[in-house]
């Protein structure tokens, strides 16, 4: 893999690259071109060559294309799927409850060790193959946990505490789906997904859409 910098739009184009190439492995498909991903992807034909060309050092073969099975070698190994990463998730609410049982994160090596939240409801039971544990056990297990990621399901009232208890803990990367913008230290990495602000953008695309 080559080094260098990605912008957060390459970064998130990277995972639909490798869908769409698993998609044409399973149909026996063994070689594709730039044009064409482009074409199937909405992307434009040197966006893709650019974006390919980052992560692979193998060149396409004339009238061929690139090998479809090298391509998602290289996005599986760039994107860290063939990894174990440990990780843990606050808040086992209606959301946190979702992603616990979501089967596809060990596919893209994410594996979630342990929950936590403050509900005596929750606390103790399991949620798909997850333990649910108290909150305030949270820097006591997370270090045994090799725990470097922090998935945040709860409320925004409490998410910027619960960001601050994990830092604390050792997490080193938060993945928010907090309501609510985090400020955390430089050394910390934050990805935050917030659902109003994509509904609002796929809201006003609709409707200019309709006008």
């Amino acid at each position: 893999m080559k080094e260098g910098k990605f912008s957060k739009n390459q970064l998130r184009r990277y995972p639909i690259y490798l869908k769409f190439l698993s998609n044409l492995k399973e149909q026996g498909v063994e070689y594709v071109s730039s044009p064409l991903i482009g074409e199937e992807l909405g992307y434009s034909q040197e966006q893709v060559r650019k974006d390919l060309q980052a992560i692979s050092d193998e060149e396409g073969r004339p009238k061929k294309g690139r090998s479809v099975s090298q391509l998602i070698d290289s996005l599986e190994s760039f994107l860290g799927y063939r990894e174990n990463n440990p990780a843990i998730l606050i808040g086992a609410g209606h959301l946190g409850s979702a992603l616990l049982r979501y089967p596809a994160f060990s596919s893209m090596g994410l594996m979630i060790k342990a929950a936590f939240d403050v509900d005596p409801n929750k606390i103790g039971e399991m949620i798909g193959e997850t333990h649910v544990y108290p909150l305030d056990d949270m820097e006591r297990l997370v270090p045994g946990l090799c725990a470097k990621i922090a998935i945040i399901c709860t409320p925004a009232s409490v998410a910027q505490e619960v960001a601050n208890l994990a830092v604390k803990a050792g997490c080193r990367a938060i993945w928010s789906f907090a309501p609510i913008h985090l400020s955390l230290p430089d050394s910390v990495i934050l990805e935050e997904v917030n659902l109003a602000s994509s509904l609002a953008v796929l809201s006003h695309r609709l409707d200019s859409l309709l006008d």
